[in-house]
């Protein structure tokens, strides 16, 4: 007797939720590369980016979002919340992460927000982290009251327990259709925005709560000479005191920066990279739409 024929099924899934969930660690997870940066700092992800994993049943096209912000109402954080509402209604599936023990009222409050008759998976993330895994049972059915959702999936992003699990029950949830990307493709974005991203993740990284949230990477030139990609980048600040801090003593921070992003390019990438650094004040460009614009978040 033949085996019956599995359909193969394709779709977008928005991972949403409030900052430091997890969310970014989630998605390079899921796709097996580091795509989305991640720092202790909340509010990292600015802009939605797509991770594609393929499996011999379904292809999973994830979109990590920024988390949604309600106490800041600069023109950047306005245009983090309109990525996080577009990409809720642009997908086939939602995944709501939250962090285990923890439902606050940031969390709920992005309940609503949720569109109506969304198929909505909750994700509870960093129950490695919990102190008695006993804990996890009753916060499951705490956070179930809040709303049904289609399936309640635990899982450590950043050690991996569950990830697997967790894709084959969001592949259950998507339609059936071909492939949209061909099965090495792993992302949608640009590998300019990635290496701006690469480099915006060393100054988070590095300078901890040294370096105000201000802080944005515009790549000035991509440039493929052979295999070889060249890129000059601007570090745009606030205010000439914070280009100090991204200089460093002998210019030791920002060669530091330069490094370490670069390393990381070239493992993403596949070659290697040339990569110059500058620092450029440019003072309020949260609230300038042209410098907005010029980054990409218009």
């Amino acid at each position: 007797m033949s085996k019956p024929v599995v359909p193969f099924r394709a779709g977008y899934i928005a991972i949403v939720g409030r900052p430091n969930v997890g969310k970014s660690t989630l998605l390079n997870r899921l796709v097996g590369q580091k795509l989305s940066i991640t720092s202790r700092k909340p509010q990292t992800t600015r802009q939605r980016i797509t991770g594609i994993l393929t499996r011999d049943d379904a292809q999973l096209m994830f979109v990590d979002t920024p988390g949604f912000q309600t106490r800041h109402t600069s023109a950047l954080n306005r245009h983090m919340n309109r990525t996080v509402t577009q990409a809720l209604n642009d997908v086939d599936v939602i995944v709501l992460v939250v962090e285990a023990g923890r439902f606050s009222a940031e969390d709920r409050a992005l309940l609503p927000l949720l569109p109506a008759g969304s198929k909505v998976l909750l994700v509870i993330n960093k129950i490695d982290r919990l102190a008695d895994r006993a804990l996890l049972l009753p916060f499951i059915t705490q956070v179930s009251a809040e709303r049904e959702f289609a399936e309640i999936v635990p899982v450590s992003a950043s050690k991996g327990h569950g990830v697997d699990e967790l894709a084959r029950t969001i592949s259950r949830y998507l339609p059936e259709q071909p492939a949209l990307y061909g099965a090495d493709e792993i992302t949608e974005s640009s590998e300019r925005f990635l290496a701006a991203e690469m480099i915006r993740e060393k100054l988070f990284r590095l300078l901890g709560d040294e370096l105000p949230y201000a802080s944005a990477v515009i790549i000035d030139k991509f440039a493929l000479e052979g295999t070889m990609r060249r890129i000059h980048a601007s570090i745009i600040v606030d205010k000439d005191t914070h280009k100090g801090i991204v200089v460093g003593a002998k210019g030791a921070q920002l060669k530091a920066i330069g490094t370490k992003a670069r390393l990381d390019m070239e493992k993403l990438f596949g070659s290697k990279v040339h990569l110059e650094l500058w620092v450029k004040v440019k003072r309020g460009w949260a609230e300038n739409q042209q410098v907005m614009k010029q980054l990409g978040y218009g």
